[in-house]
């Protein structure tokens, strides 16, 4: 009895909380929803809705007498224009509205349908979490605020699609609605294709049907513009934009960008693109043979991403819907390939590489990257593996008690002694580090708000006596070779030395890599306030003070901006000064880690030629070497405070209890994870198919 009404109370708080953050993530949709109706109606009416307005606005190609492809406006199918005509009778202000608002249902229906499409066993609480998340997703992803930026029709295709192959029952309907859908999207008839290879022939030669009676309608209807689409222009190639953009993310697209052209390039675009379709194809048939639907539908409509001559940015939603997909049998590994998917179709390729021309040809095509390894290289588990269910655990330290009662360690905060995933942990370095950046440029102010702290700061050191940055900066100018090793040092070590050392650390030391990581982040986050609250001019920035910019040369101080290199980072971000809080931090890690003591000598060198290096060329006064270590210490006290000490305390088994295998937890370094005895699947998976 008291085992049942425990059973019953925790159910219910489980039950609360789930409801709870259900509440929560409609309650995002909801403010996501409004802002992007704000973002698209509060730009002026030449800004917004803009494909739209050049099909039907005013002057748009819809209202031409002529062909809708005398112009390069239109890149729709004809089978478009002749949806879209009749809308050309609605009044501007009217339409963007009603637009916009339709885009958006559109968009929470294909959440909710992919929502409830996800491949089973799912948990109530994933089923009752799901439609709010993969709205959400869907809301904040490039191609969907691409498509209502521009007012077009991307998203439809995709809905059909889903509604086709999971809302309707029957082949006819199935095969009508994917017809309609290839009508506007021509490469969408490859999911014909999809239903013919998984046994499903009648749903297939009704989409193919479909599509022929929609395009013949659009033939009868309009001749001329059909011949311009389909035979002169062979599907619309050419329409719109340079193919060769960065805009299309299709294979044609990036061969062009790679200098091919002409012969060579078609026939190459030809052989590669069959290739993807026939593993592609084959791939998503069997993932559908497996029972996971949705991922074979997400599957194929990479396929017709990388096979179309162009597939603009509004058009690449397939790529997302590729989320579902599991991979890798370890838990540590399991959320590599949603969040690499996420970050790819959420933020923009200079967000997610370096600005290095080494891998501009990646950054350049990352969207294209990904459809391709959605659709033929990514080994997505089948639900038949062992893992699917039960993925390798991941290994955890001991919990540790609170510091304080009333300031408990975060629940969920647990630390783990594994390996982070190497992939997974550079691409989240830097889009934090590229999102720190834009953060960094934006929290700025103006030249008298930052002069006027300077003297501030000025004016506080000389209470204090340590206003030694003007003699030193000039004593420094005159021997050129001490000039020269500083202002090296100022430019090169900065991220040298705490990348080598990140570097070293999760090689031979993963737990205290993990430990490092969490503080320098805390450190950094906090140093972006202090850059938000109080802008400061450096003493290079201060007029009438008479220093000498080393680094940067003279600047010219009748100019607000001091030339170019305001546009590139923030000149006011001085305090706290990050150049010496990385160098400390790194002196710290050193002293706390390294084996040896002329190793932890050699790890003081950095920080005390790195705040020699900061005052002698004039890029931070005597203060902002100081907050910048009062954000390191807050950055090792929040990390103590929240995740427990770097070292954590050993684990004592009882007497009684049989010894553990393998080697015990010692100095952080990672213990072997024991892989658990094959398991086979007791339920009955299911055979669904298309």
């Amino acid at each position: 009895m008291a085992d049942a009404e425990h059973n019953v109370r925790t159910g219910a708080v489980t039950g609360a909380r789930t409801g709870t953050a259900r509440a929560l993530l409609w309650l995002v949709v909801a403010a996501l929803a409004v802002r992007q109706m704000a973002v698209v109606l509060r730009q002026p009416p030449g800004e917004r809705l803009t494909d739209l307005e050049t099909w039907i606005g005013e002057n748009g190609v819809l209202h031409v007498t002529g062909s809708l492809y005398d112009s390069d406006r239109f890149t729709g199918t004809p089978f478009a224009g002749l949806v879209l005509k009749p809308l050309t009778r609605t009044a501007e202000q009217s339409l963007g509205v009603a637009w916009t608002f339709g885009s958006l249902l559109l968009v929470a229906a294909l959440g909710v349908v992919a929502a409830r499409a996800l491949p089973g066993p799912v948990s109530r609480r994933t089923a009752l979490l799901a439609a709010p998340v993969a709205i959400s997703l869907l809301m904040l992803s490039l191609p969907v605020r691409n498509a209502l930026h521009l007012g077009q029709t991307s998203i439809l295709p995709v809905l059909l699609v889903l509604l086709g192959c999971f809302a309707v029952r029957g082949g006819r309907a199935s095969g009508i609605l994917i017809g309609l859908a290839a009508a506007l999207q021509p490469t969408v008839l490859l999911f014909a294709v999809l239903l013919r290879l998984t046994g499903r022939r009648q749903a297939a030669l009704t989409g193919a049907a479909a599509f022929a009676a929609c395009t013949a309608l659009a033939w009868a209807a309009m001749p001329g513009d059909s011949w311009t689409y389909w035979v002169h222009h062979v599907a619309g190639t050419g329409l719109g934009g340079n193919a060769d953009s960065l805009a299309n993310q299709s294979l044609h697209g990036a061969l062009l960008r790679s200098g091919l052209t002409g012969p060579l390039e078609i026939a190459l675009f030809v052989v590669l693109a069959a290739a993807v379709c026939f593993f592609g194809l084959r791939r998503a048939a069997r993932y559908a043979g497996d029972g996971q639907l949705l991922l074979a539908v997400a599957v194929t409509g990479c396929v017709a991403v990388a096979v179309s001559p162009v597939a603009w940015q509004h058009q690449l939603l397939w790529v997302l819907l590729a989320v579902v997909g599991r991979v890798g049998k370890r838990a540590s590994d399991r959320l590599v390939w949603p969040v690499v998917v996420v970050l790819v179709l959420t933020l923009p390729g200079n967000m997610l590489l370096p600005n290095t021309e080494a891998l501009f040809p990646v950054r350049d095509n990352v969207l294209l990257i990904a459809a391709l390894a959605a659709a033929c290289a990514v080994p997505f588990l089948p639900r038949t593996s062992e893992y699917w269910q039960h993925p390798i655990p991941t290994d955890y330290a001991a919990p540790v008690p609170a510091r304080w009662s009333r300031v408990p360690l975060l629940p969920f905060w647990r630390r783990v002694l594994s390996r982070p995933n190497l992939l997974l942990e550079l691409l989240l370095i830097r889009v934090v580090y590229s999102a720190y950046a834009h953060v960094r440029l934006a929290a700025t102010a103006g030249r008298a708000t930052a002069e006027h702290h300077g003297r501030q700061i000025h004016s506080i050191e000389q209470w204090l006596h340590i206003d030694i940055e003007h003699r030193i900066n000039h004593a420094v100018v005159d021997i050129g070779w001490l000039r020269g090793f500083f202002d090296y040092y100022y430019s090169t070590f900065h991220f040298v030395v705490p990348l080598a050392i990140l570097g070293v650390l999760y090689v031979r030391r993963p737990a205290d890599y993990r430990w490092a990581r969490s503080t320098i982040g805390f450190a950094t986050l906090l140093a972006l306030v202090g850059f938000w609250l109080y802008p400061l001019a450096p003493p290079r920035l201060m007029p009438g003070l008479g220093f000498v910019d080393t680094v940067y040369g003279v600047q010219d101080f009748a100019k607000p901006d001091y030339g170019s290199l305001t546009a590139m980072t923030n000149q006011y971000a001085a305090m706290p000064s990050l150049h010496f809080g990385w160098s400390l931090w790194c002196g710290v890690v050193v002293v706390a880690l390294a084996p040896k003591v002329w190793m932890k000598a050699l790890g003081l060198l950095h920080p005390l030629f790195t705040v020699s290096a900061i005052v002698a060329t004039a890029n931070h006064w005597v203060l902002d070497a100081v907050g910048g270590a009062v954000v390191v210490t807050l950055g090792f006290g929040l990390t103590h405070l929240l995740a427990g000490p770097r070292r954590p305390p050993p684990v004592t088994a009882p007497a009684a209890a049989e010894p553990q295998d393998g080697p015990e937890q010692r100095d952080g370094l990672e213990r072997p994870t024991p892989v658990p005895e094959p398991r086979t699947t007791d339920e009955a998976l299911g055979s669904k198919q298309l």
